[in-house]
């Protein structure tokens, strides 16, 4: 029971982030990322602050102003602000100048260093979010055959080398082949891609980062990943398991039971 702080970006991990901390009697107060975060956040959060993705000097303030010792970062928060999309504030034009490079690890880790100097912990959001972490199996209806199962594997073990190279968490694979690789533009382009080149009975493989750290970047699949798949007509979905979240869990596997597609957890 107490106060807790949440960094909110797209889709819908922060809202059930939110959800679970009131079930534990914390006080949830969200600084929502403007044209990213979900609105559904208003009605679920005890309080909410809408802010510009360059407002840095802005959050810091709030930080302070509701005396928020704890934090947690979920959602994807997309790169306008590095790339000229956005006129950040002058705190914010410091912060990426002091960043080595534009890889998410190292924003991520120095934003990290940056809150620590006023009091304010990152958190592991594993802790209320523990239910969304699949476990190791089939997870669906549909059991993988062996040319599946071998494509897998096989984009496991690649899309792991990606993932440490922080160039994306996702790869597109047919007959033991990388089709398509996930990187800035996101899982939907890189499903589009694959299904383009190799056609109907793709594999999509997302794992997290070898040096994963459960504060920050949790990769996620929910039911809009699942959608995607089906009109794409792949054929498997294979995840990592306890090292990413699976939203919308039954849902998502009930519309890929009803389609003929293999989930699993490696």
């Amino acid at each position: 029971m107490g106060k807790i702080g949440l960094l909110a970006g797209d889709g819908s991990l922060p809202v059930e982030f939110v959800r679970s901390a009131k079930k534990r009697d914390d006080t949830a107060v969200v600084f929502a990322v403007r044209g990213m975060a979900s609105p559904v956040l208003d009605e679920e959060a005890d309080k909410v602050y809408w802010l510009n993705i360059g407002q840095l000097a802005r959050f810091l303030f709030l930080l302070k102003k509701e005396r928020i010792d704890r934090i947690a970062f979920l959602g994807k928060i997309r790169k306008e602000v590095i790339y000229g999309g956005e006129t950040p504030d002058t705190e914010m034009r410091d912060f990426v100048a002091r960043v080595k490079d534009k890889q998410d690890y190292s924003i991520l880790r120095k934003i990290t260093d940056r809150l620590a100097k006023i009091g304010v912990t990152v958190i592991d959001t594993t802790a209320y979010l523990s239910a969304l972490l699949p476990e190791k199996g089939v997870l669906g209806r549909v059991p993988p055959d062996a040319r599946l199962k071998g494509d897998m594997e096989f984009g496991f073990d690649t899309a792991k080398k990606l993932a440490g190279m922080d160039i994306g968490q996702t790869v597109i694979v047919k007959d033991r082949t990388i089709v398509a690789v996930e990187a800035m533009e996101g899982t939907d382009a890189a499903i589009d891609r694959g299904k383009s080149i190799a056609g109907a009975g793709c594999v999509m493989v997302k794992v997290s980062r070898p040096d994963q750290d459960m504060r920050w970047d949790i990769p996620t699949v929910g039911r809009e990943t699942m959608a995607k798949l089906i009109e794409c007509k792949f054929s498997a979905l294979a995840v990592e398991n306890g090292r990413l979240y699976l939203l919308h869990k039954q849902e998502l596997l009930e519309m890929a039971d009803s389609k003929g597609i293999a989930v699993v957890a490696l």
